[in-house]
């Protein structure tokens, strides 16, 4: 009984000390009170604190409006032990409101859980132009003149 245990553990340890992680400076971009049609890029940063290569496999926004991109400039999506990068990130601007979306991120570490991102803010209405024509508001669409 003790060999097994021992070897059980031998074996648990072994796949887990060469392991690749991954760490984020945060997992959370705030972009504030921002603009209608302003610039929505921002980025995560992180670093492979692992001895092995860390690949990310997939990097999925929670809907069209937020575009994530992770590969290197040269196309790859592997980072060596110790390297950081980047996971950029576009939220479309064009949409008014608050909001709050998240980037779900498939890596290879050993715990296999997806990482999950988010990013958050209000994108203000546009200001109306001066002189712009108003339509009346008075009365019912069917009310008859």
């Amino acid at each position: 009984m003790k060999k097994l245990i021992l070897s059980l553990f031998m074996v648990v340890s072994f796949v887990f000390a060469g392991a690749q992680s991954i760490e984020f400076k945060s997992k959370v971009v705030d972009y504030g009170t921002i603009a209608h049609n302003a610039d929505g890029n921002r980025e995560f940063t992180f670093t492979n604190n692992g001895d092995q290569p860390l690949v990310i496999k997939s990097a999925k926004g929670s809907c069209g409006c937020t575009v994530p991109s992770y590969k290197k400039e040269d196309g790859s999506s592997e980072w060596a032990p110790g390297e950081s990068g980047t996971i950029k990130v576009k939220y479309a601007t064009n949409r008014i409101g608050k909001f709050t979306k998240t980037i779900t991120l498939s890596t290879n570490t050993p715990d296999k859980k997806p990482v999950i991102l988010t990013v958050k803010g209000e994108v203000l209405a546009p200001e109306k132009e001066i002189g712009a024509p108003t339509k009346p508001t008075k009365g019912s669409p069917l009310e008859k003149k």
